[in-house]
């Protein structure tokens, strides 16, 4: 979901990680994977990435674009529908049955080690 009225840009998840190929750190917006933005040091990166994000977000309200909703103020359900094989079903249900869960406990313990 998106909205056309986001104020602050300083809600949005940031993140800065080393690039080995450009020797540099780089700046990311989860909400806007297209932008990044390289710098000499993290604190630079960072601002760098909050900067662009400020101006894209200007220019889509500019232009009556719909501006995506930062990922901290979505709600979540909790559910997730997830397809897999058979087989894979199949091996889940037995290892629920074997330990005396739910399939649905054994599923979330898995995805909680990830």
């Amino acid at each position: 979901m998106a909205t056309k009225m986001i104020k602050k840009t300083d809600t949005y998840t940031y993140r800065i990680t080393w690039s080995e190929e450009d020797k540099e750190y780089i700046g990311l917006c989860a909400e806007f994977p297209s932008l990044s933005w390289l710098d000499k040091t993290q604190k630079a990166a960072l601002q760098g990435i909050i900067n662009l994000v400020a101006k894209v977000v200007s220019d889509m309200r500019t232009n009556n674009e719909m501006i995506p909703q930062p990922i901290a103020t979505k709600r979540f359900s909790g559910k997730l529908l997830v397809r897999i094989p058979p087989d894979v079903h199949k091996e889940l249900t037995i290892q629920a049955a074997e330990a005396g869960v739910s399939i649905n406990r054994i599923i979330s313990s898995k995805l909680a080690k990830t």
